[in-house]
């Protein structure tokens, strides 16, 4: 599987996060965003006069935070949360999972080396640290989902997750292309996990390119190594796209 060539300037560029532009790390709160990671992602926005989005499973206020305030457009909790730019947030209505959270958090408490995050309209419950315990967690999930109406279970790299059923990956890059700047441009997506596949296969079955960052099977057609080398790509593509201009993005 070959690298991608570098776009042109009719593209719209979307990124996962966690595993794609930074390294995954033992816990959601202890990742290390490198220097240049804001700054190549202000500079290819300007040169895609703002046709580049974040799609995470992390909530659109830690991707702020991580991202030094820079506001990209964003489709957060797997598009449970959604703002393009500067604009208004959107989130799906999502029932009260506070019975479902009290099933997680049992589990939790008998074994300190997992880890539940709530997110706005979603759990994730990680084992990263435990991974003798995925059947376990898989187990305790979908006990949980018995209480949350609604949700739809996703697993990920040491991790499964309670989310909206209606909250897909390619939901939200779909719903991204019908609006300003990113309608009629050739979408791009890069992300390094199952959760990412379904945004792979849409984004191929409209004339896009899909990119899986790392090892794994994968239904994208092309592939690089690791976010360092995604990052050398981010670099390439702003040069190619002209995007060296005067302004700079501040922190």
């Amino acid at each position: 599987m070959k690298a991608p060539d570098l776009p042109g300037s009719e593209c719209a560029l979307f990124f996962d996060f966690d595993g794609t532009l930074v390294d995954l790390a033992p816990t959601p709160d202890t990742i290390a965003v490198l220097p240049r990671t804001a700054e190549l992602l202000f500079q290819l926005k300007l040169a895609l006069n703002g046709a580049l989005a974040i799609v995470s499973g992390r909530p659109v206020s830690e991707i702020d935070h991580y991202l030094h305030s820079l506001k990209l457009t964003v489709a957060g909790v797997h598009g449970t949360e959604l703002r393009v730019a500067d604009g208004p947030m959107r989130r799906m209505p999502v029932a009260s999972l506070d019975a479902a959270a009290v099933v997680i958090a049992r589990l939790c408490e008998q074994h300190p080396a997992l880890l539940m995050e709530r997110k706005p309209g979603a759990i994730a419950l990680h084992y990263r640290q435990a991974p003798a315990l995925e059947d376990m967690c898989l187990a305790v999930m979908e006990e949980a989902l018995l209480h949350a109406e609604g949700m739809a279970l996703l697993r990920g790299k040491f991790v499964v997750e309670m989310k909206p059923s209606r909250a897909t990956k390619a939901a939200a890059v779909h719903a991204l292309m019908d609006c300003k700047p990113f309608r009629l441009r050739r979408p791009w997506f890069f992300g390094d996990d199952v959760t990412d596949e379904s945004a792979f296969e849409l984004v191929q079955s409209m004339g896009g390119v899909a990119i899986k960052i790392g090892e794994g099977e994968t239904l994208a057609s092309h592939r690089l190594a690791n976010p360092a080398e995604l990052h050398d790509w981010l670099a390439a593509a702003a040069a190619q796209l002209g995007a060296q201009q005067p302004e700079r993005f501040s922190r």
